[in-house]
């Protein structure tokens, strides 16, 4: 079956909903309409915010279903339920899930960044290791996640996911320290913590195999 990686934003979002629902809280999945509905409106971990209503939602999953990609769950409720097929799709193991699910809800984001925000879903050993799965996504047929060039001005590269097609790349050109995370958007103090942890994470594991 060929596969066509042209998401729509919505379509983008409602699957990684599912992902992360699947892999964070089992005990509360699939999902209802309602339920994915305000898994797609949080407000933390997403990027952007966005506040989508059921009846988009549900279009949303339709175009996903046509696509092979998310489908109604079997089960003895009286309620809908759903959930992504993705697995199936791209024969994904746990540590490639984690990682399309936090590239689909986050967008473009650096190796650290990936690193922190998988660990939810899926522990790597180190950066080498979530590098590697990296790698492996973007050699798939048809390539599922690619490097960015790196920017002037930006400290780290990243990577972002190619289920909407080719990514718009940022024109060149001076960027402050302050929006080197992120293009066009201020660094929040919860992303500036979360990136400050998972570097101190890293100088720990680099101070202890020092030792071994």
């Amino acid at each position: 079956m060929e596969i066509a990686l042209n998401l729509t934003p919505v379509e983008v979002r409602v699957l990684g909903a599912l992902i992360e629902k699947d892999m964070t809280t089992p005990e509360y999945y699939p999902l209802s309409l309602n339920a994915l509905t305000n898994a797609c409106n949080q407000k933390n971990n997403r990027d952007p915010i966005v506040s989508y209503d059921e009846a988009t939602v549900h279009e949303g999953l339709d175009a996903l279903h046509r696509r092979e990609m998310a489908r109604p769950a079997r089960g003895s409720s009286r309620v809908y339920k759903y959930e992504h097929s993705l697995g199936e799709v791209f024969n994904f193991g746990r540590g490639e899930m984690a990682v399309v699910g936090v590239l689909l809800l986050r967008g473009a984001q650096t190796l650290v960044e990936i690193h922190t925000r998988t660990e939810r879903m899926h522990h790597f050993d180190d950066l080498d290791a979530l590098e590697t799965c990296l790698r492996k996504l973007g050699e798939h047929d048809p390539p599922l996640v690619v490097k960015l060039p790196k920017l002037q001005g930006w400290r780290d590269v990243r990577y972002t996911h190619l289920f909407s097609g080719e990514p718009a790349m940022p024109a060149p050109g001076p960027v402050s320290v302050a929006s080197s995370v992120a293009p066009h958007v201020e660094e929040s103090r919860l992303d500036r913590l979360e990136r400050e942890l998972a570097e101190l994470r890293q100088q720990f594991e680099a101070f202890k195999k020092s030792f071994e």
